[in-house]
């Protein structure tokens, strides 16, 4: 089965887009299929260099919480990135929760400490989409440059996940010298998403997503559930708040 990467919200998923190096510099989010009848937890590790102008290298990582709970509900956290020296908790930025059963999506803005809500009009994949994008900036499909070797079968704590690497050549766009682009994605047929992705591109840098800590039990139902006092947003102040 091939395993794929796309972009956030709740279509899509992770890499990390970041524009301008910061030491609290964003992350994207991590892609969760809500499937039924699979409930697990877990974290999602982040780790990501970033090449600079003059060739010197940054290093940031990052870390957050994701659930999914046996109706298919999901928990799934972005954090800020921070340098990779630093032993500080990446800040909590953004809460995405879905439930299938009412296909209501909730955005939580945890520094505003508001959410809003959407009915999907159709119901998301149960894998990770099909749509590849690959580097960073999200502009690097495949084609017929692109190989593909299968790694086979490995545990990746303590998940069985299938393993596929992608290479693809393509020109430096300042010297027109080719460059070899490298993924690698680790998909978990039993929890239906992608364990670890990593990427490789020379000229921007390296990104390492992978899922740890995981727990085959049924989550905190509290995660799935807007926190106290988040005031939704466009209501006044204190007239509309989640309960």
């Amino acid at each position: 089965m091939p395993t794929r990467l796309s972009l956030t919200s709740l279509s899509c998923a992770v890499l990390l887009a970041v524009a301008v190096p910061s030491p609290r510099a964003f992350a994207q989010s991590f892609f969760m299929t809500p499937i039924p009848n699979a409930p697990f937890s877990g974290v999602v590790n982040v780790e990501r260099t970033i090449v600079q102008k003059d060739g010197s290298v940054m290093q940031f990582k990052s870390t957050r919480e994701v659930a999914r709970d046996t109706r298919g509900r999901i928990h799934n956290e972005l954090r800020a990135l921070i340098p990779v020296s630093s032993t500080d908790t990446p800040e909590p930025l953004h809460i995405h929760l879905y439930d299938p059963q009412t296909r209501v999506s909730t955005e939580i803005d945890v520094r505003r400490r508001n959410f809003w809500t959407r009915t999907m009009n159709h119901p998301p994949s149960t894998e990770p989409p099909s749509i590849r994008f690959a580097a960073p900036d999200g502009n690097a499909p495949p084609n017929e440059f692109t190989k593909q070797e299968d790694l086979g079968i490995r545990e990746i704590e303590g998940v069985p996940a299938h393993g596929i690497r992608e290479t693809q050549t393509v020109a430096d766009e300042n010297d027109g010298k080719e460059v070899v682009i490298t993924d690698e994605y680790w998909y978990s047929q039993e929890l239906r998403i992608n364990v670890m992705i990593k990427h490789s591109d020379p000229r921007k840098g390296t990104t390492t997503i992978t899922v740890a800590q995981v727990t085959r039990t049924e989550p905190d139902p509290a995660l799935f559930e807007v926190p106290e006092g988040y005031t939704r947003r466009g209501a006044q102040a204190g007239t509309e708040k989640a309960n």
